[in-house]
């Protein structure tokens, strides 16, 4: 079928139904999706995908025709990354929460990497596991080669050090880069670990070895970038650290940096690992990632925010033209292809799609569905998405994502106001689970993108800069009045949900801010600013350029009580459900305890619900669903639909 067709007839198959008064339950939406990753071999023959049968969560591996070929069951394993080695072996990431002793953080996520043998009998292989001289984690993945013959994989390590009382013991916490031969499962060590406080990056050449080496003085920010030969490149000094390792350049024999400017601009520049003058890297393009090929770490193009993918190769570039038409209706993402480009995986979202895969032969113009995200939502169960502009009270440009419930007119709505975490994101016209949740119980949800966000030019996600609490919390409530001007939303009937960031902006919303909502539901909050500095500091071992990255982001400390939500629990004009993980490493779960403690002393109406095992990514599908209950049954509550 060709690939027009092919996308009409898909479509038209899932739109064929009649609309459905009752929504699905809401675990059709809080539970992991059906397909949460997927990946192609090389050769285009063979597809992993980690997906959900009934109650069993697998990787799937299917050969020709889309005939399964082998399973492994994951359970409830946070898997990260899913990536072909060969058309024989997978490479898969997990992570697992760690409690830590001695160390500057308490719990950590600590990273796991194994070899999965796909078209052969064989056992799993856990790097590192077997080697004593190793701690069982990789810490920073660098690459997969194909070197004389055998595939290798390269991944950072700590190493132990010989314990005459116990045997081994932890030496420091700086990784050495390390070599890890799949087949034979030796393992070598490259390079050595960074100085003491210091901070060291790699990139592997196209054919094994080390072929850059980035250091950055966590004390006063020096940085360099280093040779095969060790000789440096490009030096400099940056208090903040804002300077890192991108990746190597179309040819392999360059090596892309990024650096802040004095200006707060992130530029990203080019040089020749032979040596040679930097020189601005794409500086008119808008770039949102970098694509490279897998077996050599080349780059091959760049996902531009405007014009899309952009790849060097023009053969390349023209498929990737037919695909973008075809599947223009959607917000599609290319996953992952072969590197002759004869296939690629698509994944779409949006309107009248609740997630959809395909895999896309160019030779034959065919686009086959092979997976759908979430089949208890129907086409016509999806509430419409749409890009809604406004002006923010200082006149800066915004706007934000509407979702509205399905079925009905879009005039005086129930409204919740979903804020994004980071805050360095963006929301787009994509089918947001959480979004969608609330929209099936009939409220418009806006995800408004306030200033700091990533879906625009720099100088937009530099305006959130000191802004926590102030500009970037008006923005919200701007895009509430502009919603309501417009006649969509009733603006005595709205709530505020977020988590991460979101959530510390929804506490904001009835602390901070008085008399614009019904309710706040925050999942992971930041609940005082001045604590989130401490334990970032802390993490960090105390270091200098950590401390101006904070102070650079978060303005002057003497202003950071006057908005941090605890600090101010007694001005709370709304109710206040609190979601978190035990488990989580980012935003420690003491942010929402001290957080219900202050609401509790000062009589305040709260509720505090704890996710045990969670982490900040709400990781793990039962307490997904536990979380996405508690919210919306919290909003149904204090903010009643009808």
């Amino acid at each position: 079928m060709p690939l027009f067709a092919a996308i009409l007839f898909i479509s038209a198959g899932t739109t064929a139904h009649a609309q459905v008064e009752e929504p699905p339950p809401l675990s059709a939406y809080g539970a992991l999706p059906g397909v949460e990753m997927a990946a192609i071999s090389p050769s285009g023959t063979n597809i992993a995908v980690l997906t959900t049968i009934g109650e069993t969560r697998l990787v799937l591996f299917l050969g020709p025709d889309m005939r399964p070929i082998r399973k492994m069951e994951v359970g409830d394993s946070k898997v990260r990354s899913l990536d072909w080695i060969g058309d024989d072996r997978v490479l898969l990431q997990t992570s697992k929460t760690e409690d830590l002793w001695g160390f500057t953080v308490d719990k950590a996520e600590l990273y796991s990497a194994h070899v999965v043998p796909v078209t052969f009998d064989g056992e799993v292989t856990t790097v590192f596991q077997r080697n004593r001289r190793l701690v069982d984690a990789v810490f920073g993945s660098h690459g997969i080669r194909f070197v004389d013959g055998r595939w290798q994989a390269y991944f950072g390590a700590l190493e132990l050090r010989r314990d005459q009382r116990n045997g081994y013991a932890f030496k420091h916490s700086r990784p050495y880069l390390y070599r890890f031969t799949v087949d034979t499962e030796d393992v070598t060590r490259i390079d050595t670990a960074s100085a003491e406080d210091h901070y060291r990056d790699w990139l592997v050449g196209t054919k094994g070895g080390v072929a850059a080496v980035f250091d950055l003085s966590r004390r006063d920010g020096n940085w360099k970038i280093s040779n095969s030969q060790g000789t440096t490149i490009a030096e400099g000094t940056h208090a903040a650290g804002r300077v890192g390792l991108v990746g190597l350049g179309y040819d392999g024999a360059s090596v892309i940096y990024y650096l802040r400017d004095d200006d707060g601009v992130s530029q990203w520049y080019e040089v020749p690992l032979a040596g040679g003058a930097s020189t601005p890297f794409l500086p008119d393009a808008d770039i949102d990632r970098l694509y490279f090929d897998a077996p050599t770490g080349r780059l091959t193009g760049y996902l531009d925010g405007e014009k899309g993918p952009v790849f060097a190769e023009p053969a390349h570039q023209k498929a990737v033209s037919r695909i973008r038409k075809a599947f223009a209706k959607y917000d599609m993402r290319m996953i992952d292809w072969t590197p002759n480009f004869e296939k690629v995986l698509v994944r779409t979202s949006g309107n009248k799609d609740s997630g959809s895969w395909y895999v896309v032969d160019l030779g034959t113009m065919r686009a086959d569905g092979f997976a759908y995200e979430r089949t208890r939502i129907l086409p016509d169960m999806v509430g419409q998405i749409s890009t809604f502009s406004y002006t923010a009270a200082d006149g800066l440009d915004l706007d934000g994502i509407l979702t509205l419930p399905p079925g009905r007119e879009a005039k005086n709505l129930p409204l919740v106001m979903l804020p994004h975490g980071g805050p360095h994101a963006h929301d787009k016209e994509e089918f947001d689970w959480w979004a969608q949740a609330f929209a099936s119980r009939g409220y418009a949800v806006f995800q408004p993108n306030f200033r700091g966000s990533t879906n625009r030019e720099q100088a937009f996600k530099l305006a959130g800069y000191g802004e926590w609490g102030r500009k970037m919390q008006t923005d919200l409530s701007d895009g509430l009045a502009a919603l309501a001007d417009k006649g969509i939303v009733d603006p005595d009937r709205a709530c505020i949900v977020g988590a991460s960031y979101g959530g510390y902006a929804a506490l904001a919303g009835v602390t901070l801010q008085q008399g614009l909502y019904q309710c706040a539901v925050a999942v992971a909050p930041v609940s005082d600013i001045g604590d989130m500095y401490n334990e970032d500091y802390r993490a960090s071992g105390r270091q200098r350029i950590t401390k101006a990255a904070l102070l650079e982001q978060l303005g002057p400390k003497d202003r950071w009580d006057a908005v941090s939500p605890r600090r101010l629990a007694a001005q709370a004009d709304a109710p206040i459900m609190l979601i978190h993980g035990e488990d989580d490493t980012v935003v420690p779960y003491d942010h929402s305890y001290k957080m219900a403690d202050k609401l509790k002393d000062a009589g305040k109406p709260y509720e505090l619900v704890t996710l045990e095992g969670e982490d900040h990514w709400l990781s793990l599908s039962s307490t997904r669903q536990q979380m996405l209950e508690a919210a919306v049954g919290f909003v149904e509550k204090h903010n009643p639909a009808d």
